[in-house]
């Protein structure tokens, strides 16, 4: 009785639903991202998968809030807001791709290359100047190609 009261029966199942075809659809993506930022392996990541879950978690809080707005940005920069907060727990790399990296450079990489996230856009998340974005970008990119995985892919 108490459901029809406030309105809200009907609209708890919806909303699991909606969430878990989000999840089902977009955590895989998410979880490479997190993973990349962490310089974990793909087939050893606790961290990476802590960060997303947390991510998650609070995506699934604000769901009823998005109001338009897409849930895998809200996600993506929630798992970015996550990773630059705990930045320094990350410092050294697992081995993973981008271990090599600085955590800021790991950061503005995943969000410009792999997830495409536009110049200005990822400033404004980061709180830096775009020009500070392009120049940690190019320097990261510049690392990786003459590192270990830039070289074995020229040769």
């Amino acid at each position: 009785m108490r459901d029809r009261q406030d309105g809200r029966g009907d609209e708890q199942p919806h909303r699991a639903r909606q969430f878990e075809a989000f999840v089902a659809g977009a955590a895989g993506r998410l979880l490479h991202a997190a993973t990349l930022l962490t310089a974990e392996t793909r087939t050893r990541n606790p961290r990476a998968q802590a960060l997303l879950t947390a991510s998650l978690a609070h995506t699934y809080a604000q769901w009823d809030r998005l109001r338009g707005e897409d849930p895998y940005d809200r996600t993506r920069a929630d798992l970015a807001t996550r990773f630059a907060r705990t930045a320094w727990r990350h410092h050294r790399g697992q081995g993973g791709v981008l271990s090599a990296l600085a955590p800021q450079e790991r950061l503005v990489v995943v969000l410009r290359l792999y997830e495409g996230v536009a110049e200005e856009q990822t400033a404004a998340l980061l709180g830096l100047p775009e020009e500070r974005v392009r120049a940690v970008c190019a320097r990261a990119v510049s690392a990786l190609r003459a590192g270990p995985y830039g070289t074995r892919a020229a040769s």
